[in-house]
């Protein structure tokens, strides 16, 4: 029999708060973090806002000899780690460190250090280059840096699906606890790419919002006027636990993961097909991972980027779960954070366990008029009360990668 396992301790840096507690209050309280891009001069950019942090001091959690060899995503990546390993109040020492592993992925990695240092190679030549250049942006510099700076000895990898990482890091955590090839994990997802390179990249490609007149109300989820995503940046980290070895200790239980699933598409390298065809299976799966039915799940936390395959993921919400989805809760917290990509569904997980833990339905704010193809109880502007016994979390990538985890109150 697979063991259980669950959500002990999250840790967060995100464009609501520089942790898991700060940006959840923002969770609740509708907060916007879109404003206009402060890493460059984005000013002839086709798109001048994204979703940045605000005042993160690495000094907090990384030596200060030790920052300049970690760009952006893997120090919000190590940040956060610290921050969930604290909140689950677990040591690490001789005895657990080999029973303790690390899966934390990136979808892009450290694009802004490629971008500096190709200027670098060009303006100043080739050896002014750091010598820290690689280990600053390969993404399993993350893992890599959280296993180096905590003395977790277990298993360490990293994932890298696109927008999908996070939750498939999660997922495979719990698998790995499973099996029982260790007793805790710390998984999740980091990004930091709000720069020129991915701003023009994506702009390029009309994945983004071009609402320049108006950030705060450019990310919409499920809203007829949605016209793109909004590029943001940060990390969400879970540890996860085999259900014994929590209780032994007395850790406190966010959550249970009860079941993961991951599909493809087999389509289009960043489109999904017409009908969400592989986000209908993926959930279908992770339901029957988690031996549950559809009428079991209240709460959806949804893929959902503001861009129209909203609108295919609504149906393969009502696909999957037919008469049910009229009753369900879905929304998108990318409302308020932008898109981290990589690290999405890492901290919308970390939403997602803190809504069951204090029956809380996280909004979708800038929901003023619901596109007819979108007809789902979205949980418009304001955040609201609900006991929620069990909650499901999507995610989809570039590539055509799905991923669904499962969860429930315990």
């Amino acid at each position: 029999m697979a063991r259980r396992v669950v959500v002990t301790g999250v840790g967060m840096v995100s464009p609501l708060g520089n942790s898991a507690a700060e940006s959840w209050e923002g969770i609740k309280a509708g907060k916007n973090g879109i404003a206009p891009i402060t890493k460059f001069d984005a000013t002839d950019y086709p798109v001048t806002f994204a979703a940045e942090v605000r005042d993160f001091d690495p000094l907090k959690w990384i030596p200060k000899k030790e920052i300049k060899k970690m760009d952006l995503f893997i120090q919000y990546a190590v940040a956060s780690a610290f921050m969930a390993l604290e909140d689950a109040k677990l040591a690490i020492n001789d005895a657990n460190a080999e029973r303790v592993g690390v899966i934390v992925g990136s979808g892009i990695g450290g694009l802004p250090a490629i971008e500096e240092y190709h200027k670098v190679l060009l303006e100043k030549g080739p050896r002014r280059v750091t010598p820290f250049f690689i280990p600053m942006v390969i993404n399993n510099m993350a893992s890599g840096n959280i296993s180096i700076m905590t003395g977790v000895r277990g298993p360490n990898s990293c994932t890298s699906t696109a927008c999908a990482t996070g939750v498939h890091a999660i997922g495979d955590s719990f698998r790995v606890i499973q099996r029982g090839e260790a007793d805790a994990m710390i998984a999740g997802g980091a990004e930091s790419c709000i720069c020129a390179t991915a701003v023009a990249g994506f702009a390029a490609a009309r994945a983004l919002s071009s609402r320049n007149d108006d950030p705060a109300h450019a990310c919409r989820p499920f809203d007829k006027d949605r016209d793109g995503f909004v590029l943001g940046e940060g990390s969400g980290i879970l540890i996860l636990e085999e259900y014994e070895h929590a209780k032994a200790r007395g850790a406190q239980i966010y959550c249970e993961i009860t079941g993961y699933a991951m599909t493809g598409d087999a389509f289009h390298m960043t489109s999904p097909p017409p009908e969400g065809e592989g986000a209908q299976r993926c959930m279908k799966l992770a339901l029957a991972d988690a031996k549950m039915r559809p009428e079991d799940i209240d709460y959806i936390n949804a893929h959902a980027t503001s861009t129209m395959a909203d609108a295919i993921e609504t149906k393969a919400i009502k696909a999957v779960f037919g008469a049910h989805a009229a009753t369900l809760a879905v929304s998108s917290t990318k409302s308020m954070t932008g898109h981290l990509l990589g690290a999405a569904g890492g901290i919308e997980s970390v939403f997602t366990a803190k809504a069951l833990a204090e029956g809380i339905l996280p909004p979708t704010i800038n929901l003023e008029n619901q596109d007819a193809e979108c007809d789902l109880y979205c949980v418009p502007n304001r955040a609201e009360k609900r006991d929620i016994k069990a909650a499901l979390k999507n995610s989809f990538g570039f590539g055509g990668t799905n991923a669904t985890l499962v969860m429930r109150k315990i």
